[in-house]
C-alpha cells in the first residue's frame, strides 16, 4: 500500500517489436556477431540495449510463435499463455541454445489467464513449456549474453505456423485485454511488452527469399500511427506482400494493443538480410 492508501498496480510503459531470425541467435552464440555480415544488424540494437538498461522493466510480456518445438501438428493452440515457474530453452535439432533459463511469474500469469478468460478470450494455459528461438532471440538482441535474464518473462505463444492464423484485429483486441489484465494486478511492476517475428520473408518454394522493404516500412508506419487501420490487413495481403512467413507480424499487434493510442517512436531499425529475412525493430513508449 502507498501512503495514500491506494494499492500500487502493474503498468505497461513501453513496447518492443523485434524480428526473431534464428541466424541471429547462432551469430551471438558462436561469437560471430561482429563479422562483416552480422555486425550491421547487431549495431542496430546497440541503442536498444542502452535503452532497456535504463528502462529497467520489472517484467516482460513476450508474444512469439513456437516453431514446432512445444507444439506440433497433434496440438495447435491459437493463443497459449505461459503459466510456468520457468521455461527452458528447447532443442531445435542442434541442442538447446546456450542461454539462461527464462524465469516466469506464475502469480501474474494466473491473474492474466483469469482476466482473459472472463473477458471472453479462450486461451490455452501452459503450466510446462519449452521455448525456442522465437522467444530467446529477441531477448538476446535486447539484453546480449547475460548469465541470467534481468527480469521474469510471461510468454504468449501465437499460432502463425498452421492455417488458420488469427486475424490482426483479433490480436490487437487481445493486446487491449492483456493490458486490462496486467494493469489490474496489484503489484507495482513496470512491464514492457514484446511483439516478435517478421518482417517480410518466405522460406520455401518459388518465392523463397522474398523481401518487400516498401511494404515493411508501411506496416511499421501503420502500426505506430494508425493501428486501427493496420490491424485490418488481411491474411491475403500478408501472404501476397510479405510472403508466407510475413503472417508473423500479426503478433506485433498484440504488443501494440497493450499500449496507448498515442505512442512515441523511440527507435526504428531495419536491415536486409539476416539469412533470407528482413529484420525489423521498434521501440515505442506510451505518451
Amino acid at each position: 500500500m502507498c501512503m495514500s492508501g491506494k494499492t500500487k498496480m502493474a503498468k505497461i510503459t513501453s513496447g518492443v517489436a523485434c524480428s526473431h531470425a534464428p541466424a541471429l541467435g547462432v551469430a551471438s552464440d558462436s561469437g560471430i556477431s561482429n563479422d562483416d555480415y552480422y555486425a550491421p544488424i547487431f549495431k542496430g540494437f546497440e541503442y536498444s540495449k542502452e535503452w532497456i538498461a535504463k528502462e529497467k522493466p520489472d517484467l516482460i510480456f513476450l508474444v512469439y510463435n513456437d516453431h514446432c518445438t512445444a507444439f506440433d501438428a497433434s496440438m495447435i493452440p491459437t493463443f497459449a499463455l505461459g503459466c510456468a515457474h520457468e521455461y527452458p530453452p528447447a532443442d531445435e535439432g542442434w541442442g538447446p541454445r546456450p542461454v539462461p533459463v527464462v524465469k516466469g511469474h506464475r502469480k501474474l500469469s494466473a491473474h492474466i489467464a483469469q482476466s482473459l478468460i472472463l473477458d471472453k478470450f479462450d486461451i490455452t494455459i501452459m503450466n510446462e513449456m519449452e521455448v525456442d528461438h522465437g522467444l530467446t532471440v529477441p531477448l538476446t538482441m535486447m539484453f546480449g549474453r547475460p548469465e541470467e535474464w534481468p527480469c521474469p518473462v510471461v510468454p504468449l505463444a501465437v499460432n502463425v505456423v498452421q492455417y488458420p492464423a488469427p486475424l490482426g484485429a483479433r490480436c490487437f483486441a487481445l493486446g487491449k485485454a492483456i493490458r486490462k489484465a496486467i494493469e489490474s494486478y496489484p503489484e507495482a511492476l513496470k512491464v514492457c511488452a514484446f511483439g516478435t517475428g517478421g518482417m517480410s520473408h518466405q522460406l520455401q518454394h518459388q518465392r523463397a527469399g522474398l523481401i518487400n522493404s516498401e511494404w515493411d516500412a508501411r506496416f511499421m508506419d501503420l502500426l505506430i500511427n494508425d493501428p486501427e487501420q493496420g490491424c485490418r490487413i488481411s491474411h491475403v495481403e500478408y501472404l501476397r506482400e510479405a510472403g508466407s512467413e510475413g503472417i508473423e507480424l500479426v503478433m506485433w499487434y498484440v504488443m501494440r494493443g497493450t499500449l496507448n493510442e498515442d505512442v512515441n517512436e523511440v527507435h526504428r531499425f531495419y536491415h536486409v538480410p539476416a539469412s533470407n529475412t528482413a529484420v525489423g525493430h521498434l521501440i515505442l513508449e506510451n505518451r
